[in-house]
């Protein structure tokens, strides 16, 4: 399995490795050994299955914070995707900052995106699953977004405002200017490691 940092150190790409043959392959596609050799404290405790019926449809940019503050492992099995991590780290170099890669059946990569960034991506095909790991429960109470055209942004989508599928949820959500400093970063901290809002308060 072949690890790349990304223009954003902390989001990586991770290439596991696929045997094939006419009857068709074989893939491991996780192992905690793979987390482990990059010295990150990361244990992963659910996993997660988002099925897209259309092209242009855009899930994001969530994330969440506090205790519930989750790593996202993101990988395609069916169709493609332009995922997409931003930097909300209130001090990092690149805060505001974003990384995009495309992941598909057919490139079979996988997105590691730790705490302290807002994560999101546009559908490239009809249909399309996208399964993907978090280190921390889903919890509806420590949610939040960010807005995925937010000009201060400059994402590259593949859609436009018009064009787009959104959920009236994520159409709503802040721009970056009004988001709460739901993290901090932590220089000399342990990859994955941010200091969170939540945390802050309570020192």
């Amino acid at each position: 399995m072949k690890v790349l940092k990304l223009d954003i150190p902390d989001v990586l790409l991770l290439s596991p490795k696929r045997f094939g043959d006419d009857r068709g392959f074989f893939s491991e596609t996780f192992r905690q050994t793979w987390i482990d050799d990059q010295h990150m404290p990361i244990r992963f405790v659910q996993d997660n299955h988002a099925k897209s019926t259309q092209a242009g449809i855009v899930r994001g940019l969530h994330f969440q914070y506090g205790e519930a503050v989750q790593t996202k492992l993101i990988r395609v099995v069916k169709g493609a995707i332009l995922d997409i991590a931003v930097d909300i780290r209130h001090g990092s170099p690149t805060f505001g900052k974003y990384v995009s890669v495309i992941l598909s059946e057919e490139n079979w990569q996988q997105l590691l995106v730790p705490h302290g960034f807002a994560h999101g991506y546009c559908t490239l095909s009809e249909e399309t699953e996208v399964i993907y790991k978090v280190d921390q429960y889903y919890d509806p109470e420590k949610e939040a977004a960010l807005l995925w055209n937010d000009p201060a942004l400059c994402i590259d989508w593949p859609c436009t405002e018009d064009t787009a599928i959104l959920s009236d949820k994520d159409r709503s959500a802040p721009l970056l200017k009004d988001l709460a400093p739901y993290f901090h970063y932590a220089p000399n901290a342990k990859p994955f490691s941010v200091i969170n809002h939540a945390q802050t308060e309570k020192m």
